[in-house]
């Protein structure tokens, strides 16, 4: 597996109000909107940056607005870019022969991004990422 960089990263919230309220009235960062999600995209030294709302992350890892009680409830997601789809279904199967068990395959997004996620033992959402506009 070959990482080419930190595809993104975003806070995980059940206010996200307030911590939108954090980031982007109290610290000044730029962030757009798209429904309750706040973000901001090629921020110097950064591809992106959001504040995803629990119950969007819950839908987007298991298609429910809740964040199931068998999975710890996580406070960050962060996700390692890699070269194109392929290669992201490629460390997913590296990494199951490994042991590591994932929240979701490899699938698509709505948006257009590849990605397999699974939980770190700290509590961190890692998804293993192709987003295409990224590589143009």
């Amino acid at each position: 597996m070959e990482i080419k960089c930190i595809a993104g990263f975003a806070s995980i919230t059940k206010d996200p109000a307030a911590s939108a309220s954090l980031y982007q009235d109290v610290l000044g960062l730029p962030l757009e909107k798209m429904d309750d999600y706040r973000f901001m995209d090629e921020y110097p030294g950064v591809h992106h940056f959001g504040v995803w709302p629990l119950a969007m992350a819950a839908q987007s890892c298991f298609g429910q607005d809740e964040w199931p009680d068998h999975v710890p409830e996580p406070s960050a997601t962060i996700e390692f870019e890699l070269a194109d789809a392929a290669a992201v279904e490629e460390a997913v199967q590296e990494m199951k022969e490994n042991g590591q068990k994932f929240i979701h395959e490899t699938r698509m997004e709505p948006w257009g991004q590849t990605v397999a996620r699974f939980m770190s033992p700290e509590g961190v959402l890692i998804g293993l990422s192709h987003a295409p506009w990224l590589h143009e």
